[in-house]
């Protein structure tokens, strides 16, 4: 079993150590030190991910969580009550994804000392996962011998497994239109934030059906109101289940402002790029089998859930690695609202024990 208080004292102690993202390397040192301590070959790659490796019998398999916390996540001050923990309010609490990190860290520590059969064990604990998954993404993969694995970063009530996440393409635009002086000459120039305005308002967004979402979310330009601006930026993204629909999405907004500037005699210059490409796992999946067995091992009935969101998961199933996200509990992730059950930390680090033991889930 795992121990209660120490569970605790090792999220505490993590989540005072400032991570934000690109800024993780004393906490990536603090636990790859604790890793080796506990007999695992730990170290540091050139992306600042902690790799780690335990020995043992059977099918090997891949325990990841992100090291990095969205800002404002420097100089964090916990405060536990009536079995809660939460910031002080004026950073977020790193639950995400140190919640994740401490029940990797404490079920290792668990085998350690109680010498349990365990399966060989990878650890991959990535940096820079918050700002675009840079870690998993500058990973190594032919060092890993995992096939099968779990992310421990998902959000929500503590149980719910993801089956299924999105493919996600980046839409980068600059819109060139003509300045000119606003209030002697107006009629010379070309608005580019006129263009864009009506170019997105074109665009199919938000909710577009139930597998594709899409939002403008960053728009910059113009240097005075006295100018006709010339120049706009325009930052968006498309994400779908459906690779059919995520085509057409990601058309559809690119033809709205190709459209909109061709309108206006200006030019749209446009960049898309996959952001990550989307898994599917069903239940006959030997990794959800036994992550299905490790939540319901510690008392609670599992959730099998699709996600509109990305994680390490996507990265590590484009290579080959059959990987689920597990939920850890934590709840207003990205807020300095976030909160997280001292309860659902426990129940993550047995669930991961679990996943560990050579004798549960030997056979999936």
């Amino acid at each position: 079993m795992v121990n209660r208080e120490r569970v605790l004292y090792t999220f505490l102690e993590l989540v005072q150590t400032d991570h934000p993202s690109g800024g993780e390397a004393l906490l990536a040192q603090r636990i790859a030190s604790r890793l080796r301590s506990l007999g695992l070959e730990a170290r540091i790659d050139p992306a600042g991910n902690v790799i780690a490796f335990l020995d043992g019998q059977g099918e090997p398999i891949l325990l990841s969580a992100h090291l990095d916390s969205v800002d404002p996540c420097k100089g964090v001050v916990p405060v536990v009550k009536d079995g809660v923990v939460r910031s002080d309010g004026s950073t977020v609490l790193g639950a995400d994804d140190i919640s994740g990190v401490t029940a990797i860290v404490e079920a290792l520590q668990v085998v350690a000392e109680g010498k349990i059969e365990h399966r060989p064990v990878e650890v991959v604990l990535t940096v820079e996962e918050e700002t675009g998954l840079h870690g998993s993404k500058k990973l190594d993969f032919s060092a890993l011998k995992s096939r099968m694995g779990m992310v421990l970063d998902g959000g929500g009530p503590f149980g719910a497994i993801i089956m299924r996440a999105p493919s996600h393409d980046q839409i980068s635009a600059t819109i060139l239109g003509k300045a000119s002086h606003a209030g002697v000459a107006p009629e010379e120039g070309i608005n580019a934030i006129v263009i864009a305005a009506e170019a997105i308002a074109k665009m199919p967004l938000g909710r577009v059906d139930k597998d594709t979402t899409a939002n403008v979310g960053i728009i910059k330009g113009g240097t005075a109101t006295n100018i006709v601006p010339d120049r706009v930026q325009l930052e968006a993204e498309c994400r779908s289940m459906d690779e059919r629909k995520l085509r057409r999405q990601t058309k559809a907004i690119a033809e709205a402002l190709e459209k909109a500037a061709k309108a206006h005699g200006a030019q749209a210059k446009i960049q898309v790029s996959r952001a990550y490409n989307g898994f599917t796992l069903t239940e006959d999946d030997d990794i959800i089998k036994l992550a299905i067995r490790a939540v319901e091992a510690v008392g609670v009935p599992p959730h099998l859930e699709s996600s509109g969101g990305g994680s390490d998961a996507n990265i590590f199933n484009a290579h080959g690695v059959s990987c689920t996200n597990l939920s850890t509990g934590m709840m207003a992730a990205h807020t300095t609202e976030e909160w997280i059950l001292v309860e659902d930390l426990i129940r993550t680090a047995q669930a991961t024990l679990e996943l560990i033991r050579l004798d549960h889930g030997q056979d999936a």
